[in-house]
């Protein structure tokens, strides 16, 4: 069975740098690298079921019950459990974005219709997206910052979003896998709205703590009974003591996490601004990677000549050929990123698309 291509499947290629998957460029805290390998050490035995003690350190954190939080193995297992527990017949979600929310809605029946976010409009929605969520959908899938575009949502506007799935009846379906590398969570974040029973918001500490092998991702919602369900579908042994110890140690990484949201906007502004000496199109977000068009269909295979694997995203709905994204990686990487373009394009084309 054909499936959507994600970014970060290095093991095709040899000695290859990976800017197609969105990962902390500070790499694994060395308290959680330790953390993790002190798990192996006890991995003779069953992990926590469900992740009890993990629950509870988010729940502090985020000053709710652990009864309203299920982890998972990566947040995309929680967007399968989600779909298994909610069986939505209707959903509204964006074009692009994330391709699993699809995948998992439709493997339990769901039609899936699309909001188009226009190229004009920077791919930000604006109020005809509030106005197209009614009472035929279930469920309103939003991810913010979006993947792949970067676009972040304030507050304001995902508050309206709740109001507008409250009166229809709809579920709000929010994922916040970047929002702790954005920085911004203070303005943007939904955590203010926990306590409703029409939102569920789910969390990545994959991406925020470079942990990808270990996989590790939560979910929250004030709806106890679609929680409740989602552990009925849940594996009993789905987050390994790894990945536990792991998720465990990172939550007390405030500094690191700080230090890497500077690091992240330092290096983001650094690769928007050399990119200007190019012939892309590059689309300002606010998360830990860049979106970009070239009138090059076959960048990802010119780059992969130069050992460096970007993310051909003309296979998003709502895409076409011509659309990348790359993460924002170390400034010595993101040097060498650079380099790379500079061989790509060369001074002929770079005159000739300024001329």
């Amino acid at each position: 069975m054909a499936r959507h291509t994600h970014g970060g499947n290095i093991y095709q290629y040899e000695n290859i740098l990976d800017f197609s998957a969105n990962l902390n460029p500070s790499g694994m805290p060395e308290p959680v690298r330790r953390a993790a390998v002190s798990g192996v050490g006890r991995a003779e035995h069953y992990p926590e079921p469900d992740c009890v003690r993990l629950r509870e350190m988010i729940g502090r954190r985020l000053g709710t019950g652990p009864e309203q939080i299920i982890c998972g193995n990566g947040a995309t297992e929680l967007i399968f459990l989600a779909a298994a527990a909610i069986r939505p017949k209707r959903a509204l979600l964006f074009a692009p974005t994330y391709a699993e929310y699809e995948e998992a809605f439709s493997a339990y029946g769901c039609e899936c219709r699309y909001h188009f976010l226009r190229e004009e409009d920077g791919f930000r929605p604006g109020e005809g997206f509030l106005e197209a969520v009614t009472g035929e959908y279930d469920l309103v899938a939003v991810c913010n910052p979006n993947n792949p575009t970067g676009v972040l949502l304030e507050r304001d506007f995902i508050g309206r979003l709740l109001e507008k799935c409250r009166k229809t009846g709809s579920l709000l379906f929010l994922d916040e896998s970047f929002m702790d590398l954005t920085g911004k969570g203070e303005n943007a974040s939904a955590e203010l709205f926990l306590s409703s029973e029409q939102l569920f918001l789910l969390r990545s500490m994959t991406k925020t703590y470079a942990m990808a092998g270990l996989r590790l991702g939560y979910a929250v919602s004030g709806n106890r009974e679609l929680i409740d369900t989602m552990y009925r579908y849940k594996p009993s042994w789905n987050v390994s003591v790894p990945a536990q110890a792991a998720g465990e140690a990172a939550l007390s990484e405030r500094a690191y996490l700080e230090a890497s949201v500077r690091y992240i906007e330092t290096e983001r502004r650094f690769l928007m601004e050399s990119l200007k000496a190019f012939p892309v199109r590059v689309y300002g977000g606010t998360a830990n990677y860049l979106f970009f068009f070239s009138r090059r269909k076959e960048l990802k295979e010119v780059f992969l000549e130069h050992g460096i694997l970007i993310r051909d995203c003309g296979n998003y709905r709502g895409l076409t050929a011509g659309y990348y994204r790359v993460a924002v990686r170390t400034h010595a990487e993101n040097e060498q990123l650079l380099r790379v373009f500079g061989q790509v394009f060369g001074k002929d084309e770079i005159s000739r698309e300024r001329g």
